[in-house]
């Protein structure tokens, strides 16, 4: 098997113990951006660098953005029936994932949603 590297595939075999060919990779490329630049084209060198800045920026940004939107907008806090605790997104109506009763966020704590209505109450067995 044969392994080739940028710059050291030529077919005759020779250039194999070129120390160089990294360096003349880049300052290739560097000398190509310049006569595009010289030329008039240094917009399209321009789009280039801000394309590459764009690339490592954005990710970092959405990274930061998503973990506040997420703190923003999830709420945990206890089931009022069974007192299990679980997350849920604020202003969302949705059921226990232990009890199965409907809840709704208000103000940071669940409540019981309950039909226009109906009386809830607390029933104590005495014996």
């Amino acid at each position: 098997m044969k392994y080739y590297t940028f710059g050291n595939n030529f077919p005759n075999g020779g250039g194999g113990d070129d120390r160089w060919s990294g360096v003349r990779f880049w300052l290739t490329t560097m000398l190509v951006f310049w006569a595009f630049s010289a030329i008039g084209l240094g917009w399209l060198v321009n789009s280039f660098f801000i394309l590459i800045g764009l690339v490592t920026v954005v990710p970092v940004v959405a990274f930061f953005g998503l973990q506040w939107w997420i703190k923003r907008s999830i709420v945990t806090a206890d089931c009022p029936v069974c007192a299990a605790t679980f997350n849920a997104s604020k202003s969302s109506q949705f059921q226990c994932p232990s009890c199965g009763e409907p809840l709704q966020e208000q103000q940071n704590k669940f409540v019981r949603l309950t039909p226009p209505g109906t009386i809830d109450i607390d029933v104590q067995v005495i014996d």
